[in-house]
């Protein structure tokens, strides 16, 4: 199974409990994901992120194919990480850290994805033609509205 990796940066003027308190509340997981792509947290009662949690939600990422997908927060530290685990859905295997880091002006968000295809050589060649343009165009939506929410960083 080959991993690939996806590795995001964004600096944003903004404390880091803001960034905290809006990142890891799973309900905002909507508001930074392309409207098309129509994620919908199915469990009745989501509260702020901790250790353990399981999120469930749909998702609808290519085709008009709507996706079951379960994650796990296995790790936390408040105001410094988070990791969000795949239990089931699309990949084979999907482990997502996000880092918060205090600097000068605001705060830096780190987001390293270690995932892997299903269906062998198959999902190797869609890797570059369809999954990976679609990754890098959600991230892409994600940090200009993220900027749109909380002003671009001046540097």
């Amino acid at each position: 199974m080959k991993i690939f990796k996806l590795i995001t940066n964004q600096k944003l003027p903004i404390t880091l409990e803001k960034a905290w308190d809006f990142l890891s509340d799973p309900k905002n997981l909507s508001v930074i994901t392309p409207d098309y792509m129509n994620f919908k947290i199915i469990d009745d009662n989501i509260k702020k992120m901790y250790a353990g949690q399981i999120i469930n939600y749909t998702v609808t990422p290519l085709f008009g194919f709507k996706i079951s997908w379960t994650t796990e927060i296995t790790h936390m530290k408040k105001l410094e990480f988070f990791v969000d685990e795949q239990r089931f859905g699309p990949y084979s295997f999907w482990h997502h850290k996000h880092f918060l880091k205090e600097i000068d002006g605001g705060v830096e968000m780190t987001d390293i994805i270690d995932y892997a295809l299903p269906f062998s050589f198959l999902g190797s060649i869609a890797h570059p033609l369809i999954v990976k343009p679609k990754l890098d165009e959600i991230f892409n939506y994600r940090y200009n509205k993220l900027i749109t929410i909380f002003g671009d960083f001046k540097n």
